[in-house]
């Protein structure tokens, strides 16, 4: 028995994965979709409101831009959480390691591909890339705990969300939303990433301007918190990645206009997190003024 709940913004798609839900999904279910095409609202308000209206202990949020293909999915979810009593959230993608630079689930500036973990079937929107299975199960496990997920799909406890729900005063857009989920709930649950269960992605996600901004929120919310290293990296290689992930953090913020004051922000709110020493925080605010008076 599970609660699906969709935000809505395109009729043919919300058509398409209600079909697909009922051919798949092999256990009692309803959807709440929220048409949110002509308020808009952000999607941690339509996660939230849905929620409260949902009748079943289990929850899935999912887009609308996408395709079960493991049958009987929802049997496998029931399961995992039945099997597994302090699972919180459950995802097809995720890492474990979040780093302190601020970035999406899969700390795209972090180069720790061992600590990556995902099986969906990709289809590319906004590049000419061609689809394919992305897949990485660096332990070869069903299922792996994890730091946090891609909100494409996402199943939690009905607990977990009463315990902490999206953050809908903080972030009113389309982004950040799992991150600071999955951060929130981890702090009394387990999150994990299934290999059993299969989805299609019909676009990848647009990490843009505004993008940035929503994260760079979520990042001012729990510095003090990260990184949070599940797959034990060693001190040394967290030193330099981090490092390297905010000088390229800089550089980007610069190119796309970030005021300096904006720029100088982010790396005086990580200095709350444990890894950020004094020896850092002077080299990256050295890198700061670099990138502002001669440019990257």
């Amino acid at each position: 028995m599970i609660s699906i709940i969709i935000c809505s913004i395109n009729t043919a798609n919300l058509s398409d994965i209600k079909k697909n839900i009922s051919d798949t999904i092999g256990i009692e279910y309803e959807i709440i979709a929220v048409d949110n095409r002509v308020e808009s609202k952000g999607i941690c308000e339509v996660y939230n409101f849905a929620a409260r209206e949902s009748k079943f202990d289990i929850l899935c949020f999912m887009h609308e831009d996408i395709k079960m293909h493991s049958e009987n999915w929802g049997s496998k979810v029931l399961s995992i959480f039945r099997q597994n009593t302090n699972a919180g959230v459950v995802g097809v993608a995720g890492s474990t390691y979040k780093s302190l630079t601020p970035s999406s689930w899969h700390c795209y500036d972090i180069d720790a591909s061992e600590a990556l973990n995902y099986n969906i079937i990709q289809n590319y929107k906004y590049s000419q890339k061609e689809r394919v299975l992305e897949f990485s199960n660096p332990r070869q496990a069903d299922l792996e705990r994890v730091v946090c997920l891609d909100g494409v799909w996402l199943c939690c406890t009905k607990s977990a969300f009463n315990f902490y729900q999206f953050d809908e005063k903080l972030l009113n857009a389309f982004h950040g939303y799992d991150l600071d989920f999955c951060l929130g709930v981890g702090q009394k649950y387990s999150v994990f990433v299934t290999f059993d269960i299969l989805i299609e992605h019909f676009s990848e996600g647009n990490f843009n301007k505004i993008w940035l901004k929503e994260i760079l929120k979520v990042h001012q919310k729990w510095s003090s918190k990260l990184p949070v290293n599940l797959i034990g990296l060693r001190d040394e290689k967290i030193a330099v990645e981090e490092k390297r992930g905010f000088k390229n953090l800089l550089i980007r913020m610069h190119k796309e206009k970030f005021s300096a004051m904006e720029m100088l922000m982010v790396i005086v709110n990580a200095r709350k997190s444990k890894i950020m020493t004094f020896k850092l925080y002077v080299k990256l605010l050295n890198f700061w003024l670099k990138v502002i008076f001669r440019g990257h």
